[in-house]
Protein backbone atom coordinates (compact mmCIF):
# COMPACT_ATOMS: atom_id res chain seq x y z
CA UNK A 1 0.00 0.00 0.00
CA UNK A 2 1.11 3.61 -0.87
CA UNK A 3 -0.29 7.00 0.00
CA UNK A 4 -0.98 8.99 -3.34
CA UNK A 5 -0.28 12.46 -4.56
CA UNK A 6 -4.39 13.86 -5.03
CA UNK A 7 -3.07 17.39 -5.76
CA UNK A 8 -1.28 18.24 -7.90
CA UNK A 9 5.07 11.60 -13.24
CA UNK A 10 13.91 1.32 -27.84
CA UNK A 11 10.99 2.79 -29.34
CA UNK A 12 11.30 0.07 -31.67
CA UNK A 13 10.62 -2.36 -28.74
CA UNK A 14 7.31 0.31 -27.95
CA UNK A 15 4.42 -1.33 -30.36
CA UNK A 16 4.61 1.21 -33.28
CA UNK A 17 0.79 2.27 -32.38
CA UNK A 18 1.70 3.27 -29.05
CA UNK A 19 4.89 4.83 -30.22
CA UNK A 20 3.56 6.91 -32.84
CA UNK A 21 0.20 7.62 -30.47
CA UNK A 22 3.08 9.30 -27.93
CA UNK A 23 5.32 10.93 -30.31
CA UNK A 24 2.90 11.74 -32.72
CA UNK A 25 4.96 11.86 -35.36
CA UNK A 26 7.96 9.01 -36.88
CA UNK A 27 10.93 10.39 -35.84
CA UNK A 28 12.43 13.78 -34.77
CA UNK A 29 12.31 16.10 -31.90
CA UNK A 30 10.51 19.34 -31.01
CA UNK A 31 12.58 22.08 -30.05
CA UNK A 32 10.96 22.83 -26.77
CA UNK A 33 8.88 25.50 -27.74
CA UNK A 34 4.79 25.01 -27.62
CA UNK A 35 1.68 26.90 -27.67
CA UNK A 36 1.87 28.80 -24.20
CA UNK A 37 -1.20 28.52 -21.81
CA UNK A 38 -3.00 29.58 -18.99
CA UNK A 39 -1.29 28.39 -15.79
CA UNK A 40 -4.30 27.35 -14.00
CA UNK A 41 -2.30 27.25 -10.43
CA UNK A 42 -0.93 30.79 -10.30
CA UNK A 43 -1.98 32.88 -13.55
CA UNK A 44 1.08 32.73 -15.12
CA UNK A 45 2.24 31.35 -18.56
CA UNK A 46 2.42 27.79 -19.03
CA UNK A 47 4.70 26.61 -21.87
CA UNK A 48 6.11 23.29 -22.68
CA UNK A 49 10.09 22.95 -21.84
CA UNK A 50 12.61 20.57 -23.50
CA UNK A 51 11.70 17.03 -22.85
CA UNK A 52 14.44 14.54 -21.83
CA UNK A 53 16.38 12.43 -24.22
CA UNK A 54 13.91 9.70 -24.91
CA UNK A 55 10.92 11.05 -23.94
CA UNK A 56 7.74 11.88 -25.89
CA UNK A 57 6.00 13.48 -22.67
CA UNK A 58 5.15 16.95 -21.96
CA UNK A 59 7.16 18.74 -19.15
CA UNK A 60 5.57 21.00 -17.38
CA UNK A 61 7.85 24.25 -16.84
CA UNK A 62 5.61 25.55 -13.96
CA UNK A 63 5.92 22.13 -11.72
CA UNK A 64 6.56 22.79 -8.06
CA UNK A 65 10.05 21.88 -8.83
CA UNK A 66 10.72 24.38 -11.34
CA UNK A 67 9.31 27.11 -8.90
CA UNK A 68 11.64 25.68 -6.52
CA UNK A 69 14.94 25.63 -8.93
CA UNK A 70 13.73 29.57 -9.23
CA UNK A 71 13.60 30.22 -5.69
CA UNK A 72 17.00 28.58 -4.67
CA UNK A 73 18.59 30.31 -7.39
CA UNK A 74 17.39 33.32 -6.32
CA UNK A 75 18.39 32.89 -2.68
CA UNK A 76 22.26 31.63 -3.96
CA UNK A 77 21.63 27.99 -3.45
CA UNK A 78 22.76 27.25 -6.72
CA UNK A 79 24.03 23.85 -6.37
CA UNK A 80 20.73 22.52 -4.72
CA UNK A 81 18.77 23.91 -7.87
CA UNK A 82 21.32 22.41 -9.91
CA UNK A 83 20.54 19.00 -8.60
CA UNK A 84 16.94 19.81 -8.53
CA UNK A 85 16.83 20.22 -12.06
CA UNK A 86 16.67 16.74 -12.08
CA UNK A 87 13.13 16.55 -11.69
CA UNK A 88 12.18 19.86 -12.63
CA UNK A 89 13.31 19.51 -16.42
CA UNK A 90 11.57 16.04 -16.24
CA UNK A 91 8.05 14.85 -17.32
CA UNK A 92 6.07 13.73 -13.90
CA UNK A 93 1.97 13.41 -13.85
CA UNK A 94 -0.46 15.58 -13.35
CA UNK A 95 -3.05 14.12 -10.34
CA UNK A 96 -6.41 16.70 -11.41
CA UNK A 97 -7.56 17.62 -7.62
CA UNK A 98 -11.11 18.71 -6.85
CA UNK A 99 -14.44 18.83 -8.41
CA UNK A 100 -13.59 20.28 -11.62
CA UNK A 101 -10.60 18.45 -13.74
CA UNK A 102 -10.87 20.69 -16.50
CA UNK A 103 -8.84 23.49 -15.71
CA UNK A 104 -5.63 22.12 -14.89
CA UNK A 105 -6.44 19.23 -17.56
CA UNK A 106 -6.66 21.80 -20.08
CA UNK A 107 -4.05 23.90 -19.08
CA UNK A 108 -1.29 20.64 -19.60
CA UNK A 109 -3.21 19.93 -23.15
CA UNK A 110 -2.41 23.86 -24.04
CA UNK A 111 1.17 23.46 -22.36
CA UNK A 112 2.14 20.39 -24.78
CA UNK A 113 1.18 22.23 -27.93
CA UNK A 114 0.04 19.00 -29.84
CA UNK A 115 3.94 18.06 -29.96
CA UNK A 116 4.16 15.85 -26.39
CA UNK A 117 1.89 13.15 -25.20
CA UNK A 118 0.63 14.54 -21.25
CA UNK A 119 0.24 12.51 -18.39
CA UNK A 120 -2.34 12.26 -16.46
CA UNK A 121 -4.21 10.44 -13.13
CA UNK A 122 -7.26 9.85 -12.75
CA UNK A 123 -7.96 9.61 -9.16
CA UNK A 124 -11.09 10.24 -7.63
CA UNK A 125 -13.22 6.68 -7.18
CA UNK A 126 -14.87 6.75 -4.39
CA UNK A 127 -14.40 5.70 -1.46
CA UNK A 128 -10.86 5.95 -2.30
CA UNK A 129 -7.55 4.92 0.20
CA UNK A 130 -10.28 3.17 2.54
CA UNK A 131 -10.24 6.55 4.50
CA UNK A 132 -6.26 6.36 4.93
CA UNK A 133 -4.32 9.28 4.03
CA UNK A 134 -5.29 9.83 0.70
CA UNK A 135 -9.14 9.36 1.59
CA UNK A 136 -11.80 11.45 -0.73
CA UNK A 137 -12.97 11.01 -4.03
CA UNK A 138 -15.94 11.42 -5.44
CA UNK A 139 -19.32 11.57 -3.24
CA UNK A 140 -20.97 9.00 -5.12
CA UNK A 141 -20.80 6.88 -9.00
CA UNK A 142 -22.80 9.32 -10.94
CA UNK A 143 -20.73 12.31 -9.73
CA UNK A 144 -17.68 10.29 -10.54
CA UNK A 145 -19.15 9.31 -13.71
CA UNK A 146 -19.92 12.72 -14.23
CA UNK A 147 -16.18 14.14 -13.15
CA UNK A 148 -14.40 11.13 -15.56
CA UNK A 149 -16.62 12.58 -18.38
CA UNK A 150 -15.49 15.79 -17.58
CA UNK A 151 -11.76 14.85 -17.34
CA UNK A 152 -12.07 12.88 -20.59
CA UNK A 153 -13.24 15.83 -22.22
CA UNK A 154 -10.80 18.21 -21.37
CA UNK A 155 -8.31 15.85 -23.04
CA UNK A 156 -9.62 16.07 -26.17
CA UNK A 157 -8.34 15.15 -29.29
CA UNK A 158 -5.25 15.80 -27.36
CA UNK A 159 -2.40 12.61 -27.22
CA UNK A 160 -2.13 11.51 -22.95
CA UNK A 161 -1.76 8.50 -21.41
CA UNK A 162 -4.35 8.03 -17.90
CA UNK A 163 -3.31 6.14 -15.17
CA UNK A 164 -6.51 4.90 -13.80
CA UNK A 165 -7.02 4.88 -10.17
CA UNK A 166 -4.01 3.86 -8.49
CA UNK A 167 -5.17 1.76 -5.61
CA UNK A 168 -8.66 0.95 -6.71
CA UNK A 169 -8.36 -2.58 -7.93
CA UNK A 170 -6.03 -3.46 -4.91
CA UNK A 171 -7.81 -2.61 -2.16
CA UNK A 172 -10.72 -4.92 -3.74
CA UNK A 173 -8.36 -8.01 -3.36
CA UNK A 174 -6.68 -7.11 -0.19
CA UNK A 175 -9.81 -6.74 1.65
CA UNK A 176 -9.41 -2.84 2.58
CA UNK A 177 -12.36 -1.80 0.16
CA UNK A 178 -15.96 -3.09 1.94
CA UNK A 179 -17.60 -5.60 0.02
CA UNK A 180 -20.40 -4.06 -0.62
CA UNK A 181 -18.32 -1.31 -2.47
CA UNK A 182 -17.11 -3.71 -5.00
CA UNK A 183 -19.77 -4.15 -7.87
CA UNK A 184 -20.14 -0.29 -8.12
CA UNK A 185 -16.42 0.19 -8.16
CA UNK A 186 -15.60 -2.41 -10.92
CA UNK A 187 -18.84 -1.10 -13.21
CA UNK A 188 -17.31 2.50 -12.71
CA UNK A 189 -13.77 1.45 -13.73
CA UNK A 190 -14.72 -0.32 -16.20
CA UNK A 191 -17.16 2.92 -17.49
CA UNK A 192 -14.41 4.98 -17.12
CA UNK A 193 -11.92 2.88 -19.27
CA UNK A 194 -14.69 3.30 -22.09
CA UNK A 195 -15.66 6.91 -21.70
CA UNK A 196 -11.76 7.36 -21.24
CA UNK A 197 -11.36 5.47 -24.94
CA UNK A 198 -13.62 7.92 -26.63
CA UNK A 199 -10.89 10.51 -26.67
CA UNK A 200 -8.69 9.53 -29.75
CA UNK A 201 -5.70 9.98 -28.92
CA UNK A 202 -5.51 8.83 -25.13
CA UNK A 203 -3.91 5.69 -23.49
CA UNK A 204 -5.37 4.24 -20.47
CA UNK A 205 -3.92 1.80 -18.18
CA UNK A 206 -5.52 0.73 -14.92
CA UNK A 207 -3.45 0.26 -12.14
CA UNK A 208 -2.72 -3.14 -10.59
CA UNK A 209 -0.62 -2.39 -6.97
CA UNK A 210 2.60 -3.39 -6.54
CA UNK A 211 4.78 -7.07 -6.20
CA UNK A 212 5.39 -6.07 -2.25
CA UNK A 213 1.48 -5.48 -1.98
CA UNK A 214 -0.06 -8.41 -3.82
CA UNK A 215 2.37 -10.36 -4.27
CA UNK A 216 0.87 -13.20 -6.57
CA UNK A 217 -0.11 -11.95 -9.95
CA UNK A 218 -2.79 -14.69 -10.31
CA UNK A 219 -4.97 -13.19 -7.19
CA UNK A 220 -5.31 -9.53 -8.74
CA UNK A 221 -5.60 -10.86 -12.67
CA UNK A 222 -9.30 -11.51 -12.30
CA UNK A 223 -10.44 -8.32 -10.41
CA UNK A 224 -8.60 -6.46 -13.16
CA UNK A 225 -10.59 -8.23 -15.88
CA UNK A 226 -14.05 -7.68 -13.48
CA UNK A 227 -13.01 -4.00 -13.54
CA UNK A 228 -12.27 -3.84 -17.17
CA UNK A 229 -8.78 -3.87 -18.36
CA UNK A 230 -9.70 -5.92 -21.80
CA UNK A 231 -10.81 -2.32 -22.73
CA UNK A 232 -7.37 -0.60 -21.74
CA UNK A 233 -4.42 -0.64 -23.07
CA UNK A 234 -2.93 -2.53 -20.63
CA UNK A 235 -2.20 -2.15 -16.23
CA UNK A 236 0.14 0.13 -14.15
CA UNK A 237 2.55 -0.63 -11.77
CA UNK A 238 4.48 0.58 -8.85
CA UNK A 239 2.61 3.58 -8.76
CA UNK A 240 4.20 6.04 -5.88
CA UNK A 241 6.07 2.65 -4.25
CA UNK A 242 9.43 1.92 -4.35
CA UNK A 243 9.74 -1.53 -6.13
CA UNK A 244 13.00 -2.16 -8.30
CA UNK A 245 12.74 -2.02 -12.25
CA UNK A 246 13.46 -5.64 -12.27
CA UNK A 247 10.98 -7.16 -9.58
CA UNK A 248 8.35 -5.15 -11.27
CA UNK A 249 9.07 -6.17 -14.56
CA UNK A 250 9.03 -9.90 -13.46
CA UNK A 251 5.88 -9.36 -11.71
CA UNK A 252 4.45 -7.46 -14.48
CA UNK A 253 5.37 -9.87 -17.25
CA UNK A 254 3.64 -12.67 -15.02
CA UNK A 255 0.39 -10.84 -15.02
CA UNK A 256 0.47 -10.35 -18.48
CA UNK A 257 0.74 -13.55 -19.62
CA UNK A 258 -2.91 -13.95 -17.01
CA UNK A 259 -4.04 -11.33 -19.26
CA UNK A 260 -3.76 -12.33 -22.48
CA UNK A 261 -0.50 -10.26 -22.74
CA UNK A 262 -1.56 -7.12 -21.70
CA UNK A 263 1.03 -4.17 -21.75
CA UNK A 264 2.19 -2.15 -18.69
CA UNK A 265 3.49 0.96 -17.39
CA UNK A 266 5.99 1.37 -14.32
CA UNK A 267 6.21 4.14 -12.03
CA UNK A 268 10.22 4.64 -11.48
CA UNK A 269 9.98 8.02 -10.08
CA UNK A 270 11.38 7.09 -6.64
CA UNK A 271 12.95 3.47 -6.86
CA UNK A 272 16.78 4.15 -7.74
CA UNK A 273 17.59 2.45 -4.44
CA UNK A 274 14.34 0.06 -4.01
CA UNK A 275 12.21 -0.37 -0.96
CA UNK A 276 13.28 0.48 2.33
CA UNK A 277 15.29 -2.88 3.84
CA UNK A 278 13.70 -4.69 6.78
CA UNK A 279 10.00 -5.22 7.89
CA UNK A 280 9.56 -1.59 9.32
CA UNK A 281 6.63 0.16 9.76
CA UNK A 282 4.93 2.04 6.99
CA UNK A 283 7.81 1.65 4.57
CA UNK A 284 6.33 3.44 1.87
CA UNK A 285 5.04 6.28 3.68
CA UNK A 286 8.36 9.38 2.69
CA UNK A 287 11.38 6.65 3.29
CA UNK A 288 14.55 8.11 3.98
CA UNK A 289 17.55 7.09 1.49
CA UNK A 290 15.62 7.28 -1.56
CA UNK A 291 16.44 8.38 -4.49
CA UNK A 292 14.98 8.83 -8.15
CA UNK A 293 14.81 6.06 -10.66
CA UNK A 294 14.70 5.76 -14.20
CA UNK A 295 14.01 8.62 -16.21
CA UNK A 296 10.79 8.61 -17.63
CA UNK A 297 11.11 7.28 -21.04
CA UNK A 298 9.08 5.23 -24.09
CA UNK A 299 12.12 3.38 -24.96
CA UNK A 300 11.78 0.72 -22.47
CA UNK A 301 13.71 -2.02 -24.04
CA UNK A 302 10.92 -4.60 -23.36
CA UNK A 303 7.86 -5.25 -25.73
CA UNK A 304 5.77 -5.31 -22.86
CA UNK A 305 6.76 -2.56 -21.23
CA UNK A 306 5.13 0.64 -22.53
CA UNK A 307 6.60 3.23 -20.85
CA UNK A 308 8.77 4.07 -17.87
CA UNK A 309 6.85 7.21 -16.04
CA UNK A 310 6.99 9.34 -13.08
CA UNK A 311 3.70 9.16 -11.79
CA UNK A 312 4.49 9.78 -7.87
CA UNK A 313 5.61 13.73 -7.90
CA UNK A 314 9.25 13.63 -6.69
CA UNK A 315 8.98 15.43 -3.28
CA UNK A 316 5.34 14.76 -3.19
CA UNK A 317 5.04 13.83 0.50
CA UNK A 318 3.07 10.19 1.05
CA UNK A 319 1.60 11.72 4.46
CA UNK A 320 2.41 12.82 7.59
CA UNK A 321 5.07 10.42 8.66
CA UNK A 322 8.87 10.58 9.38
CA UNK A 323 8.34 14.58 9.29
CA UNK A 324 6.42 14.85 6.19
CA UNK A 325 3.81 17.26 5.45
CA UNK A 326 0.20 16.22 4.29
CA UNK A 327 -0.24 13.75 1.39
CA UNK A 328 0.46 15.18 -2.09
CA UNK A 329 1.88 18.47 -0.61
CA UNK A 330 5.49 19.61 -2.26
CA UNK A 331 8.18 18.85 0.40
CA UNK A 332 11.59 20.29 -1.18
CA UNK A 333 14.20 19.20 1.10
CA UNK A 334 12.94 15.36 0.16
CA UNK A 335 12.79 15.90 -3.74
CA UNK A 336 16.90 17.25 -3.16
CA UNK A 337 17.66 13.97 -1.31
CA UNK A 338 15.93 11.68 -4.43
CA UNK A 339 17.62 13.79 -6.80
CA UNK A 340 20.68 14.11 -4.96
CA UNK A 341 21.16 10.78 -4.59
CA UNK A 342 20.36 9.94 -8.08
CA UNK A 343 22.66 9.22 -10.83
CA UNK A 344 23.49 12.43 -12.58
Amino acid sequence: MSSRTPRRVPLSAVPLALALALTGCSGGSGDGSGTPARDVRDGGVRGEAAPSAGSPFWVDPRSDAARQVEEWEAQGRTDDARVLRRISERPVADWPAGDDPVPEIRGAVRGAGGKRTVVLVAYNIPHRDCGLYSAGGARDGRAYLDWIDAFAGAIGDARALVVLEPDAVSHLVDGCTPAEHHAERNQLLGEAIGRLKRQPHTKVYLDAGNPAWIKDPARIAEPLRAAGVGGADGFSLNVSNFQTDEAVKDFGTRLSGLLDGAHFTVDTSRNGEGPLPGDREEAWCNPPGRSLGTPPTAETGDALVDAYLWIKRPGDSDGPCRGGPAAGTWWPEYALGLARRADA
